[in-house]
């Protein structure tokens, strides 16, 4: 599983600080340990109430992993002043701070803006809403970025896989209908982070029931206007569209359908059209391709916050301990004059 190998072995070098909200939970911790034996970043877990952060007493011993119950933290004042600050024009007093500051996933969130933490990692247990929505209010949008988007990273390593290595999916876990302008901004953003996370060109498709105006809908006009306004923003990028997933993936149909076609088949960055589409494709791709997926994994924001499935395993969990390490990496070597306060 090279691209998922390279993906932890780059972790390692970083030495990055992330935050696991849900720290009471036992995939939770075991990720967490195993993070640490594998040095892919140092942890955080914090914890709800006494008698957990007494479960967690064997974890204070493992170099390079710290316990933190927001109720007894000596940062949750600073935390509880600081979400004061940024949400005061919305009716928020400091009291209220204060006992927003104790919500573990949302005390999680300020430690990285804060400064405190380089991204935070929840999902096991909360809901996604929940998560999604504390990382926009918490951590906030990226500079120059309109919107939040998310994507699966697909990695092919199966004997039975016609094509081996990664890919991306997007956006299949948030934005549910986007306009041809968010559609554009969804493709740019998933090229670059296919880029950060494995080093390699992107090649995007703009995914469509149409190729090259095979059918006319107002569907498949959204998805060429994309195309456009994402080639005018990104001319550095490889992007066409729009395509039917065959003419983006193989290559014999892509000679067919659209021979001069400049990804020739050989897509790696899949934009769907809507939520429907994406999300059915992943896990068509992961339940019945036997892909591995890792995600969803968010984009647009300032600061790595990554949400995770209910059902998640431990090694999910490591795997997006991983990947939400590597966000901070690619974000540092576009930032100048940042600094962590711990």
């Amino acid at each position: 599983m090279k691209p998922l190998e390279e993906i932890l072995r780059n972790a390692a070098r970083s030495d990055k600080t992330i935050v696991l909200s849900e720290g009471a939970d036992p995939r939770v911790i075991q990720a967490a340990v195993d993070a640490r034996k594998q040095g892919i970043a140092r942890i955080i877990l914090v914890c709800d109430s006494e008698a957990e952060e007494a479960q967690l007493a064997n974890a204070r011993e493992i170099d390079g992993l710290e316990i933190h119950r927001p109720a007894t933290s000596s940062l949750t004042k600073e935390l509880a002043e600081l979400y004061h600050s940024m949400r005061k024009h919305k009716g928020v007093d400091p009291e209220q701070a204060m006992q927003q500051a104790l919500v573990p996933h949302v005390y999680a969130a300020l430690l990285v803006k804060a400064g405190h933490a380089d991204g935070c990692i929840g999902g096991a247990v909360l809901s996604s809403a929940e998560v999604i929505k504390t990382a926009i209010q918490v951590i906030g949008v990226a500079e120059g970025t309109k919107l939040v988007s998310s994507f699966f990273l697909f990695l092919f390593c199966e004997d039975h896989h016609v094509r081996k290595g990664a890919c991306i999916f997007s956006d299949a876990g948030l934005v549910v209908d986007p306009t041809a302008e968010e559609l554009s901004e969804i493709a740019i953003a998933s090229a670059r982070s296919y880029q950060d996370l494995t080093n390699d060109a992107a090649r995007i498709a703009m995914l469509s029931f149409s190729t090259r105006g095979s059918a006319e809908h107002h569907a498949v006009s959204k998805v060429q206007q994309a195309t456009m306004l994402a080639r005018e923003a990104a001319p550095d990028l490889l992007i066409d569209g729009e395509l039917q997933f065959d003419a983006a993936f193989v290559p014999e149909v892509a000679q067919s359908k659209a021979a001069d076609s400049p990804i020739e088949g050989n897509a790696n960055v899949f934009i769907f059209p809507n939520l429907d589409a994406g999300n059915i494709g992943y896990k068509i791709a992961q339940r019945i391709g036997g892909a591995k997926a890792i995600g969803p994994i968010l984009q647009g924001l300032s600061h790595p916050a990554n949400d995770l499935s209910r059902g998640c395993s431990s090694e999910d969990i490591l795997h997006m301990i991983a990947v939400t390490t590597a966000q901070s990496v690619h974000k540092d070597t576009k930032t100048t004059g940042m600094e962590r306060t711990v």
